[in-house]
């Protein structure tokens, strides 16, 4: 089991970078692949990046693809995610995610067993 815990969220201007956090307890983190999810208002929750459980393989939905940056630090059970350029269309509630093992696949939320309480990320025009 692991509990997740998001931080670093916040409102910035259009075209501004703001660099969110998950810190993950327990002592088995290198067996979970994490991925980062959001929610707009009125909108599914949508997949936006996700790491394998080394790190040596990152995947990223099209819309934010050069733009954001997933990592992880096993030895620190840390998964940031680096958002670059950022857009109002950005604006969203993200939520870190914890699958066991390696999903069938990473892009689908009902994969993911663990979820984090999420944090606002608001981007101003």
């Amino acid at each position: 089991q692991v509990q997740l815990e998001e931080s670093g969220g916040g409102l910035v201007q259009a075209g501004g970078s703001l660099r969110l956090s998950c810190a993950a307890s327990g002592r088995t983190f290198s067996t979970y692949t994490m991925a980062w999810f959001r929610q707009a208002p009125g909108k599914e929750r949508e997949f936006v990046a996700a790491s394998s459980r080394s790190g040596d393989k990152t995947y990223y939905a099209d819309s934010v693809k050069g733009r954001f940056t997933i990592s992880r630090d096993n030895a620190k059970n840390a998964v940031p995610l680096l958002m670059n350029s950022l857009e109002p269309e950005d604006t969203a509630v993200y939520y870190c995610a914890a699958a066991f093992l390696t999903p069938r696949s990473v892009t689908k939320s009902e994969e993911y067993r663990y979820w984090g309480q999420g944090t606002q990320v608001t981007v101003s025009s």
